[in-house]
C-alpha cells in the first residue's frame, strides 16, 4: 500500500497572490544525516502526520477528558486505548520515512519563508535607522550614552535636589 494514499487529507490554504511552491524531490533515498534541528522537523512533520491520521479518537479522548482531572484515566480508559491502538497503528517507519520525504520535498517553501522574514527583518531595520537616527552600534557607544544622558526622567519630574525642603514627587506626604 502507497503512503501517499494514507496521508491525511490537507486542505490548500494558499491564496492567489501567493504562488504555488514545487516541491522538490528526494534528493536519494539515503541521504545525509540531518541536523538535531533538522531531525527536529521532521519529527514534528512526523508526529503531525500521525495525530492527523487518529484525529477523531483524539478528539473523543479530548471530549471525554473536558473538565476532568484526577477521573479523567479512569473514566476515558476506553478513549484513551483507542487513541493509542490507532497512534501505534500509524506510528511506523514507513510514516518516518514519509515525513522525511514531505521534509525534503517542501525545503525550497522554507526557503523563501525564510528569505521573506530576512527581507521583512531589513525593512523594519530600515525604518528603525530612519526613526531614531542613529544606527543600533551608534546608540550602545558614546553617541547612545549621550542620548540617554539628555533624556527626559519619567514622569516628567526633574532630578530631586539634595536640599532637603524641597520634596520630590514621593515625599510630599
Amino acid at each position: 500500500m502507497l503512503m501517499a494514499t494514507m496521508a491525511p487529507s490537507r486542505v490548500a490554504t494558499t491564496s492567489e497572490s501567493e504562488p504555488e511552491v514545487p516541491r522538490l524531490p528526494m534528493p536519494s533515498r539515503n541521504p545525509l544525516p540531518l541536523s538535531s534541528a533538522q531531525e527536529a522537523q521532521v519529527r514534528e512533520l512526523y508526529h503531525s502526520r500521525v495525530r492527523g491520521y487518529c484525529a477523531p479518537e483524539i478528539k473523543v479522548f479530548a471530549d471525554c477528558a473536558l473538565g476532568r482531572t484526577f477521573t479523567a484515566p479512569f473514566k476515558c480508559r476506553a478513549q484513551n486505548r483507542l487513541m493509542n491502538a490507532c497512534m501505534i497503528k500509524h506510528a511506523t517507519q514507513d510514516e518516518q520515512d514519509a515525513a522525511r520525504e514531505e521534509w525534503f520535498a517542501t525545503r525550497l517553501k522554507r526557503q523563501r519563508d525564510r528569505e521573506k522574514r530576512e527581507e521583512r527583518r531589513k525593512e523594519q531595520e530600515k525604518f528603525h535607522r530612519e526613526w531614531w537616527g542613529m544606527p543600533i552600534e551608534d546608540r550602545e557607544g558614546e553617541k547612545g550614552n549621550e542620548v540617554i544622558r539628555k533624556a527626559e526622567r519619567v514622569g516628567g519630574f526633574p532630578k530631586r535636589d539634595d536640599a532637603e525642603d524641597t520634596l520630590s514627587k514621593d515625599r510630599h506626604r
